[in-house]
């Protein structure tokens, strides 16, 4: 106990939420306690609440985490030089996250909060959503980019096309997460050969006609 008194608050942090993350993928969050978390974090269940007040805190955190990657992934394919590589690297970014964290990658697709006028919400909820705000602000600055470029179609409604391009990129990778037998057995293709499809398909539906 004298080591750990000696060690940075974020540390201690730090060792719950990986031991507390580990569970929430294998149990979910409902089906796991804060007792379970202490135990597999090696802490008394008194010792976790001076560092986190309940285990909705920790999916916070982990959530804003895992966003905070996603975020340096699309800002990092827009350094690419064509919009079709830009693309490219979006689809390639959206697929490693859902590998790195399969779990909060369900999470993100999900209901978010974006009411912040009460005073009930978690601090780290509302800079998930913020994140969340900058990668949409990445999307956009691609399809307008784009555009300009005449790769893309002049006539695209950009808010509704950044929408609706997360909804179907996301839902393409989660099919073939769940589909991946029946695809390889029915189509004839690994994941990454029907994302690739899938991926060219949907770049097509917003390319410029001319493209």
């Amino acid at each position: 106990m004298a080591r750990r008194k000696k060690e940075p608050k974020s540390v201690h942090r730090e060792k719950i939420a990986s031991a507390a993350s580990v569970l929430f993928m294998e149990r979910g969050i409902a089906a796991t306690s804060m007792d379970d978390i202490a135990k597999a974090a090696g802490y008394s269940k008194a010792t976790l609440y001076v560092y986190f007040e309940n285990k909705e805190e920790i999916a916070g955190i982990l959530v804003l985490d895992s966003m905070k990657k996603l975020y340096h992934y699309i800002a990092s394919a827009l350094e690419q030089q064509t919009t079709k590589e830009q693309y490219n690297f979006i689809c390639r970014g959206l697929v490693q996250y859902q590998e790195e964290f399969p779990f909060y990658f369900k999470m993100v697709l999900d209901k978010i909060n974006i009411d912040f006028e009460r005073h009930d919400y978690l601090p780290e909820e509302k800079e998930t959503y913020q994140i969340g705000e900058e990668i949409n602000e990445k999307i956009k600055e691609f399809l307008i980019s784009g555009i300009d470029k005449g790769d893309l179609r002049s006539n695209l409604k950009i808010m509704p096309t950044v929408f609706g391009f997360w909804g179907m990129l996301s839902g393409l990778i989660q099919l073939a997460e769940n589909k991946e037998e029946y695809i390889k057995k029915a189509m004839g293709l690994s994941k990454v050969q029907f994302l690739e499809h899938g991926f060219h398909m949907l770049y097509c539906s917003i390319a410029d006609s001319g493209e």
